[in-house]
């Protein structure tokens, strides 16, 4: 599967991004877009997945950690990472209690590949292991641009839900650096996974590095005309 995604980023041109900024304010795709912070409380929603059915954060109240993972079907990163987040719901899911949501926040009127209709497909192994955990459409955007979502993947792991049910942003990051090596790029010394933080909140102690640089394609918002004229209001707006 990594040698397909090498394959398509020699073969395709894509709007890639290979590096991220700090900033938490950043212009992506034309669109300003802010990004939550590690200790901010996690945005509820509700999204439709492939499944035919509607998952909120709220439903999962009873896990542990939740990774939510925004991701896309065309990006080579998110290509990248299938097999390694198959295995990783494998490992984290019944032994640790931990809850995997991938999000794709690229409409299909943007990013023909990202459609709901090639999700199913894609959930249900058209290039790698079929998923095992819910893939679900951001179909406005309004999820991924209350994150401050720049590129996919970027994983969100939230911590236990308070008494309020509500969750802390704990990590924000990568599935894993060594996703980089589908550019043509450095090869990454001392690569960071998500694993490492996410052991490191299961265990109840400090995540050493609680933000990583995110890396890959950028997320295709639409622009507020294009909002506007499909949705008859902004889903943006506050």
């Amino acid at each position: 599967m990594h040698t397909m995604a090498k394959c398509i980023i020699v073969m395709c041109a894509f709007s890639l991004v290979a590096a991220a900024s700090h900033a938490r304010t950043e212009v992506v795709e034309g669109l300003e877009v802010t990004k939550i912070e590690v200790g901010d409380v996690a945005p509820e929603f509700k999204l439709f997945g492939v499944d035919m059915r509607y998952h909120t954060l709220s439903q999962y109240q009873d896990k542990d950690v939740i990774a939510v993972v925004f991701t896309t079907n065309h990006c080579p990163v998110s290509i990248w990472n299938i097999d390694p987040l198959v295995e990783l719901h494998e490992q984290y899911h019944e032994d640790h209690n931990v809850q995997f949501l991938l999000i794709n926040p690229n409409p299909v009127d943007e990013v023909a590949d990202d459609g709901f209709e090639e999700m199913i497909e894609r959930a249900a192994g058209d290039v790698a292991q079929p998923f095992r955990f819910p893939y679900l459409y951001d179909e406005t955007q309004q999820i991924a641009y209350e994150y401050g979502v720049r590129r996919t993947d970027t994983v969100f792991l939230l911590g236990p839900a308070d008494d309020e049910g509500q969750r802390r942003v704990e990590y924000i990051g990568p599935v894993d650096e060594e996703a980089r090596n589908v550019y043509p790029v450095d090869e990454v010394e001392d690569p960071f996974h998500m694993t490492e933080a996410l052991d490191a909140l299961l265990a109840g102690e400090e995540i050493e590095r609680p933000e990583v640089e995110a890396f890959g394609c950028t997320v295709k918002y639409r622009q507020e005309n294009a909002r506007i004229q499909r949705f008859g209001y902004d889903p943006f707006a506050n």
